[in-house]
């Protein structure tokens, strides 16, 4: 892979973020049927993000939150050379009868949203499920998964890698695209 270009500097990127989050808002005004709930591990770093926006531009603090690890759940659990470590599910709730709000940064082939729904029957019965994703990269879906709320779509070849960096853990709120390096002739 080359270095990666960005496509999303930090402040087009919080922008994208309160975007996102006033088109929820504008979606569920009550929050008390509603838990938002991020897919361990990136998506979480964007569901807690949006939580507060959320909970900052509605003025409601007891929004129902929960992390979701789906490494169990994966298709290619047990196919992989490298185990995946899993993460913790933290949802100490029920969600029979709620709106979730399952949120991930990339959306890509589809696939970690669809072991992200299994998971979800293990905690109850939703009454709707709604994606959100930061990016979507609409072209190389494997399933027909499609995010309700997208911050930005980017249509690039299937070796492109797409990575969210995050300013407390990478140092800047940006939006990546590793591409592969063409060969010479």
């Amino acid at each position: 892979m080359s270095r990666g270009r960005t496509i999303l500097k930090s402040k087009p990127f919080n922008l994208t973020l309160e975007r996102l989050s006033h088109q929820i808002i504008e979606t569920y005004a009550d929050f008390s049927e509603v838990c938002i709930i991020g897919i361990q591990e990136r998506g979480v770093v964007l569901a807690e993000r949006l939580l507060a926006l959320i909970q900052n531009n509605s003025k409601q603090n007891n929004i129902t939150f929960g992390k979701l690890d789906i490494t169990f759940y994966r298709d290619d659990f047990r196919s992989r050379e490298t185990p995946l470590k899993a993460s913790q599910t933290d949802i100490n709730f029920s969600l029979d009868g709620k709106k979730v709000v399952l949120i991930d940064d990339v959306l890509y082939t589809g696939r970690s949203v669809h072991a992200a729904m299994s998971a979800l029957q293990d905690h109850g019965r939703a009454s709707t499920i709604e994606l959100v994703c930061l990016v979507d990269r609409r072209f190389n879906r494997h399933l027909p998964i499609k995010a309700d709320y997208v911050g930005i779509t980017v249509d690039s070849i299937d070796e492109a890698y797409v990575k969210v960096e995050w300013e407390h853990i990478d140092g800047a709120d940006k939006v990546l695209l590793f591409t592969p390096k063409r060969e010479q002739i």
